[in-house]
């Protein structure tokens, strides 16, 4: 018996059997490679039978397009056969004409744009169940696949690249960015998190405490003023010096001294005695690599030099900390003295304000990747000290100059307008 001698709803029954086996293959193909790398590692982990027999075929993906569309081509192929004799049956010649256009059409619609569609919206309800056929399915026709599959790598070969996978599932630190910005993870924890990718980007310089706003111990001061000093200090580690933060000699944890500040016992000696050494770290340190130098270091406190071994400032691990949880205060611009807000808007700014702390507080983009002050980005842009007082614009910010002194821009008051309103 061939196919002629079948009845006409026996052919049309074969062909809608065909386009479902079509559309299977179709959307099997769509929801193995749309399926999330990540969420299946994770649902293998938590032994899920689909997932894990799903990964176990995108393992070898050539070998898995190879049963797909094996499968595929003989169904859509033998569809046209059969198409082309309900054709001539019904038809007659014409029929034989009409057949491919026909069956293009309905199999575009029902095999391949709509379960391919599907498929893509929801992977993993396609995928799963459809790697309980696939699998016993390469079994069946491996030797099939291992030969069409050797004769399409042996010709695509030559045009990939040695060091290409057909999977890379590594992320940039950038791409990493991008899909925890994507996530549904809770405001808090996000910022945490991106705190966390951010390190690598920002260097102590930048977050440090500068040398002028350092708070320690002159050794060189009245006794009496040093026990005021280490009484009243809301730090735990102060810096020891002689004269300035240039002659360190050492970093006095107030634990140590507590018990001696009820009495008048302690001398200068005790205090250097007390003191640990300093550590020194460069300035053009990352975060991430300083938290870790911190760790392996014991160490909580380091002073900042630049290249030529000044002490250019402080950082501490809860400055680091800080970078990635937040600031510990829940007011952060409160906790700014450099910072005075006024009725119009504006703000009077200290110009040894750090730009990082600014836009922290109020939520600005000044530029950081040069000057870390305020003073010290607008001199560059004046590019010279102004004798008198002067306005100028930095892309919406409007920046005045109040007080200029010892070369240095004491207080500034700067206003943010909206871009569309600066021309």
């Amino acid at each position: 018996m061939t196919l002629t001698d079948l009845p006409s709803a026996w052919l049309f029954a074969i062909i809608a059997l065909l386009i479902t086996l079509s559309a299977y293959f179709s959307g099997s193909e769509t929801a193995m490679m749309a399926l999330n790398r990540y969420r299946l590692r994770h649902l293998v982990k938590e032994k899920h039978r689909g997932a894990r027999k799903a990964s176990r075929l995108l393992r070898r993906p050539d070998r898995l397009l190879g049963v797909i569309l094996i499968g595929n081509n003989l169904v859509n192929f033998t569809a046209a056969t059969v198409a082309t004799v309900i054709g001539l049956k019904l038809f007659g010649d014409i029929g034989v004409i009409l057949a491919p256009f026909v069956l293009t059409f309905f199999f575009l619609i029902f095999a391949e744009v709509a379960p391919k569609t599907l498929a893509a919206q929801s992977p993993e309800r396609f995928a799963f169940p459809s790697a309980y056929i696939l699998g016993p399915l390469l079994k069946f026709i491996h030797p099939v696949v291992v030969f069409i599959n050797g004769i399409s790598n042996f010709i695509v070969k030559p045009f990939m690249s040695k060091n290409a996978t057909a999977f890379d599932d590594d992320l940039s630190v950038e791409e990493l960015r991008t899909v925890v910005n994507e996530t549904s993870i809770p405001g808090q924890r996000q910022q945490m998190v991106l705190g966390i990718l951010d390190l690598e980007k920002v260097t102590v310089n930048d977050i440090m405490v500068p040398r002028n706003e350092i708070v320690g111990v002159d050794i060189d001061d009245d006794m009496n003023d040093i026990l005021n000093l280490l009484g009243t200090s809301q730090h735990t580690r102060l810096p020891v010096f002689k004269n300035n933060t240039d002659n360190l000699l050492g970093v006095l944890h107030l634990r140590r001294v507590a018990r001696f500040l009820s009495h008048e016992t302690i001398s200068k000696a005790d205090l250097l005695q007390l003191a640990d050494e300093p550590y020194y770290v460069p300035e053009a340190t990352p975060l991430h690599t300083q938290l870790f130098n911190f760790q392996k270091e014991k160490q909580r406190i380091a002073m900042v030099v630049d290249e030529y071994g000044d002490v250019q400032g402080i950082v501490t691990l809860e400055d680091i900390l800080e970078e990635i949880v937040g600031e510990f205060t829940t007011d952060f611009a409160s906790n700014m003295p450099e910072i005075y807000p006024q009725k119009d808007g504006s703000y009077l700014i200290d110009g040894m304000a750090v730009l990082r702390e600014i836009n922290r507080a109020l939520g600005w983009d000044l530029p950081t990747e040069g000057p870390k002050t305020l003073n010290g980005f607008v001199l560059e842009h004046l590019e010279t000290i102004p004798e008198n007082n002067c306005c100028l614009r930095v892309d919406n910010y409007l920046i005045e100059t109040l007080q200029i002194k010892d070369n240095v821009i004491k207080n500034l008051k700067i206003t943010r307008v909206p871009s569309e309103t600066v021309e």
